[in-house]
């Protein structure tokens, strides 16, 4: 598996901080995090990453529509949505909108990895 520089959008900063000790010890690298949609989209052409993951529930710009813009921006970003059990039919919005994966919270490392190789090994020839 490759290391990626991954993105890391979400307004809490105990599961920031969660996630990016999950990614270093598989070995990715976190170039940005960003606390809601609206600063992920300006930041996206700051950082480009190979990889985002995006919570869907956050002030300002939601998961959802942080997804379609980027997405519209650039179609080949590869995001794979974080979401709470019982969200379903926002899983479903974001991956309409151009998501790649989710993983639902509380994130384990190995469902992590999992979601990251299966994006990855499906999209990641495509960047």
């Amino acid at each position: 598996m490759d290391t990626l520089n991954v993105m890391v959008v979400d307004d809490s900063g105990i599961t920031v901080k969660k996630i990016e000790k999950m990614l270093f010890d598989l070995g990715h690298n976190v170039v940005g995090v960003c606390r809601n949609g609206e600063i992920a989209l300006a930041a996206y052409d700051k950082f480009k990453p190979d990889l985002i993951t995006m919570d869907i529930t956050m002030p300002d710009m939601d998961g959802i529509e942080a997804t379609r813009r980027i997405i519209a921006k650039d179609p080949k970003a590869l995001i794979i949505i974080v979401t709470s059990h019982g969200q379903e039919q926002m899983v479903i919005d974001a991956i309409d909108a151009g998501a790649k994966g989710y993983v639902l919270k509380p994130i384990k490392p190995e469902k992590l990895q999992e979601t990251i190789n299966k994006v990855w090994s499906n999209y990641g020839s495509n960047k």
